[in-house]
């Protein structure tokens, strides 16, 4: 099952020249936003438990949301409502292409291959993902990042080459572990005669 919310002010439509000045303002907006956003987060009162869906879809789009102090509360309880069957929060702020969506892990087609494990059972055989689920977020349309998280709290955010390219820095965790995977594999047969 998969839920969604929308995310994003209403943004000028440009083509041609000006299309890279309207995104490159976009991309300062938006870091601007999210530095607004979770500054004033800290000062606005909120129902108990209640998650911001506009402020849990922008940590979400940062380079790393752990670092952030003010994103760390609002996200981690974002994992435990999903954990507990709660539905993915929305934002009243949203607009055309800028999403995010919750679906749960269902290893080995949709769990990434460093966090995929085989698991002995009296049956037979089972694929068991590390993550229980994961939160993908789109930016114009265009995937941008997917946020996997574990039922314990732990995550990892598998960002594009496009994100990569507009953020500059990022979280390499998720690249970090799937480079020791790689290494790790058994190298490939030789090829018979």
């Amino acid at each position: 099952m998969q839920t969604s919310a929308t995310l994003d002010p209403a943004r000028p439509h440009a083509k041609g020249a000006n299309a890279n000045c309207f995104r490159a303002l976009r991309k300062r907006l938006l870091l601007a936003g999210l530095a607004l956003l979770v500054g004033a987060a800290a000062f606005l009162p909120k129902p108990a438990h209640a998650v911001d869906g506009c402020l849990v879809l922008l940590c979400l789009a940062a380079p790393s949301w752990r670092a952030i102090p003010q994103c760390v509360p609002p996200v981690t309880q974002l994992f435990h409502d999903l954990a507990r069957g709660k539905p993915f929060p929305t934002c009243s702020m949203s607009g055309a292409g800028n999403t995010a969506s919750h679906a749960w892990s269902n290893p080995p087609a949709f769990c990434p291959p460093q966090y995929t494990h085989v698991v002995e059972l009296e049956s037979g055989s089972a694929y068991q993902c590390d993550y229980g689920g994961a939160i993908s977020v789109l930016i114009d349309g265009a995937p941008f990042s997917r946020t996997w998280w574990s039922i314990g709290g732990d995550s990892v955010t598998e960002f594009t080459p496009a994100a990569k390219a507009q953020l500059g820095t990022w979280d390499t965790r998720f690249d970090d572990d799937y480079a020791k995977w790689l290494a790790a594999l058994p190298p490939p047969a030789p090829d018979a005669p």
